[in-house]
């Protein structure tokens, strides 16, 4: 029994997912993470800070997300997409080698975007109607901002990254 007026003590780790171990080059939030927090767990340790987890921008720091809402497409594992079947295990060959002391998404993004965009299409042509209507109710719940996002998101990648007041002017 806890005495009157004693806090609930919690400890545990502030660690962004890009800083875990594994390729492409950045950790993300697939197997390496959920091993980390079962060993946080395993630990006594009771929270897991990590950071915003938004899309990032110029120096991909989560600090400078581009979204409130979103989340950051590059923390998707590849691993899990190839393991849930929206890749083939072939389709994980050639991710760019990461180093044990330091995360590069930028070295890596152009690799992991090419392997969402192939997942997205295997999901467009794949995918049984349960899933699809999961990602219907998925839209239609968020569709107050994920609209919005969408638009801005692929106009800044038709713009090259540019920040929107470089845009033109009609935009």
């Amino acid at each position: 029994m806890k005495a009157a007026g004693v806090r609930d003590r919690r400890s545990g780790v502030l660690l962004h997912p890009t800083s875990l171990p594994g390729p492409p080059g950045a950790g993300d939030l697939g197997a390496t993470a959920h091993r980390f927090a079962q060993w946080l767990a395993s630990a006594g340790q009771r929270l897991w800070q990590v950071l915003p987890l938004g899309p990032t921008g110029f120096g991909d720091s989560p600090y400078q997300a581009l979204s409130s809402r979103a989340g950051n497409p590059l923390l998707v594992s590849p691993d899990t997409l190839a393991r849930e079947g929206w890749l083939e295990d072939t389709a994980l060959a050639g991710a760019p080698e990461g180093t044990p002391d330091r995360a590069d998404l930028g070295r890596t993004a152009a690799w992991r975007r090419a392997r969402l965009a192939l997942a997205a299409r295997r999901f467009a042509t794949q995918a049984d109607a349960e899933r699809s209507a999961e990602l219907e109710d998925f839209r239609a719940r968020e569709a107050d901002w994920l609209r919005e996002w969408s638009l801005f998101a692929s106009l800044k990648a038709a713009h090259g990254g540019r920040a929107w007041t470089d845009w033109p002017a009609p935009i």
